[in-house]
Order: C-alpha cells, then sequence, then structure tokens
C-alpha cells in the first residue's frame, strides 16, 4: 500500500486540520486497535462485509463526502469517517450507545477517520466496532473531546 501524507489526505478529502500538525507527516493504515480522542476503533470478527450484506441493506456504502460518526457538538470537533480510493468502505450505524457501529473494509483501500485537532486515522481492510469512550465520575457518561 502507498504511503499517503496528512497534507495528500487533506487535499482529497477538504477536511483540515489544527495548524500544528505536520501535513508532511506520513499516515500509517493500521489495522489492530486505535484511538483517535474519544473514539476507539476495535477490530472484530462480527459480521463481515461483503456483496449479500451490503445487498440486504443493513450496510450502506460510505460516500465520499464521509459521515459524521461523531458530529461536533458544543465546542466539540466532529470525527468524519471517510473512504479511501477507490471507495469501498461500508458502514452499519448502531441503535445508539456507547457503541457508534461497525465499519467494514474491504481489500483494497483504507478508510479514514478525520478530526481536527487529532489528524487523520488509517484504517486497514477488516471489520471493526467504533466505540466512544465513557467515564465513570458521579454518573456514567460518554467523554467528548
Amino acid at each position: 500500500m502507498t504511503s499517503t501524507t496528512l497534507g495528500q489526505l487533506i487535499s482529497h478529502h477538504g477536511i483540515d486540520v489544527l495548524d500544528h500538525l505536520d501535513r508532511d507527516l506520513e499516515v500509517p493504515v493500521l489495522n489492530g486497535l486505535q484511538m483517535q480522542g474519544d473514539l476507539a476503533i476495535i477490530p472484530t470478527t462480527t459480521i463481515p462485509a461483503d456483496a449479500e450484506a451490503l445487498a440486504s441493506g443493513t450496510w450502506t456504502e460510505v460516500p465520499a463526502a464521509g459521515i459524521p460518526v461523531i458530529p461536533a457538538v458544543g465546542s466539540g470537533h466532529e470525527h468524519r469517517l471517510l473512504p479511501g480510493t477507490p471507495a469501498t468502505a461500508l458502514w452499519q450505524a448502531a441503535a445508539g450507545g456507547q457503541d457508534i457501529g461497525l465499519l467494514a473494509v474491504p481489500a483494497g483501500a483504507p478508510a479514514y477517520l478525520a478530526h481536527p485537532e487529532h489528524g487523520y486515522v488509517g484504517i486497514g481492510t477488516g471489520t471493526y466496532v467504533l466505540r466512544r469512550q465513557r467515564e465513570q465520575a458521579d454518573e456514567e457518561r460518554l467523554v467528548a473531546d
């Protein structure tokens, strides 16, 4: 797989990040557990993506403009799921709560998560649960960054 820099991803997807992040750094594409702020990308063997799953309507293709998997609320920033090239990433939203949904990245192109403060995260071939971080204070609550 060809390496891609942060600057190239910003140019391709049009989602900028804070100025202090080095646009010349390569964004690795990983298949393991990753974190992007308050968002965990957890490999799973649940529900592999294939043409039959897509046809059943349980999976949708991630559009070129992406999907805000954690929308910007208040002063927080959005986490946007983006397809690689060619656009092949598949998404299945969860009903709510800590699990946001399932992401399937077929062989051939990575998917990316973009966030203004954290930059881009490259996600390789596989199926993943996207999960919000939570904390226990006086009561359990989701973390927002």
